[in-house]
């Protein structure tokens, strides 16, 4: 903003020649999203775990049911991040340049 109230814009220009490189150390989307997978992952493998355990009659049905609602809340957020990611790319490809 200028000092009469006015917002002022200004375009970047990208000169092809240059891409922009992430800092080092810094952290992508993809890896995240890996990340929020693997944990997934890791969460329905003990979740089976727990299941297996308990119907052999060694585990506890307690921490069993505690791991099977872990596991299925976090693969319901993740099936609804992936709806609005879809959501985003077909919004994104119906855009007209």
């Amino acid at each position: 903003m200028d000092g009469l109230g006015r917002i002022s814009l200004t375009i970047p220009t990208a000169e092809p020649s240059t891409s922009p490189s992430p800092a080092p150390g810094a952290k992508g989307f993809a890896d995240e999203l890996g990340k929020a997978l693997d944990s997934v992952e890791k969460l329905q493998v003990a979740s089976d775990q727990q299941a297996d355990a308990l119907a052999h009659g060694s585990g506890n049905l307690h921490e069993a049911s505690i791991a099977l609602e872990k596991a299925d809340i976090s693969l319901r957020l993740a099936t609804k991040v992936r709806n609005r990611l879809v959501e985003a790319y077909q919004e994104i490809m119906r855009m007209q340049v």
